[in-house]
C-alpha cells in the first residue's frame, strides 16, 4: 500500500474511533440522567465514559501522528483509567454509608454483611434506607458526639 492509502485508512479508523467514543460518552451522560439509583448512575458515569474517552484519544492519536501529542494522549488515558475506578469506589462507599443506596435494587449486599461481621454498626438500615451508626449524619444537623 502506498503512503496515501495508509493515510486514508488511518483517517477512516480515526473517524470511526472518534464517533464511537462520542457515542459512549453520550450514552454515559444519558445513563447518568436516566438510571434510577446512585450505583447505576455511578456505573454509567465511569464505565462507558472511560471507554469513550479512550476511543476519542485513539482517534486523535491516529489523526495527529506526532510523538509528543500521542504521548500526552497516552498519559491522559492512563490517568483516566487510574482515577475513574477509585473515584467511583469512593462515591459508592460514601453513598452507601449515607443511605443513598436503594437496598431493594441490590442483588448481593456484601458490604453490610462484612460490616456486621466486623462488628461495625455503621451500616444502613435496609428497611428505612436511613444511615445508622457513627458515620450517619445527625437528624438536626448538629455535628459532634451523640
Amino acid at each position: 500500500m502506498s503512503e496515501e492509502q495508509w493515510t486514508l485508512v488511518a483517517d477512516v479508523v480515526s473517524v470511526v474511533c472518534l464517533l464511537g467514543g462520542a457515542f459512549f460518552v453520550l450514552a454515559a451522560g444519558a445513563g447518568a440522567l436516566r438510571f434510577p439509583d446512585l450505583l447505576s448512575r455511578m456505573h454509567a458515569g465511569t464505565k462507558p465514559q472511560t471507554l469513550g474517552l479512550i476511543l476519542v484519544l485513539v482517534g486523535l492519536a491516529l489523526r495527529l501522528r506526532e510523538g509528543g501529542a500521542v504521548w500526552a494522549l497516552v498519559l491522559v488515558a492512563v490517568f483516566q483509567m487510574l482515577t475513574a475506578p477509585v473515584a467511583a469506589h469512593m462515591v459508592g462507599r460514601a453513598g452507601y454509608r449515607t443511605g443513598k443506596v436503594r437496598h431493594d435494587l441490590l442483588v448481593v449486599d456484601e458490604l453490610t454483611r462484612d460490616l456486621r461481621a466486623a462488628g461495625n454498626d455503621a451500616t444502613d438500615d435496609p428497611e428505612s434506607g436511613e444511615a445508622t451508626g457513627p458515620d450517619a449524619p445527625e437528624p438536626d444537623g448538629v455535628v459532634g458526639p451523640r
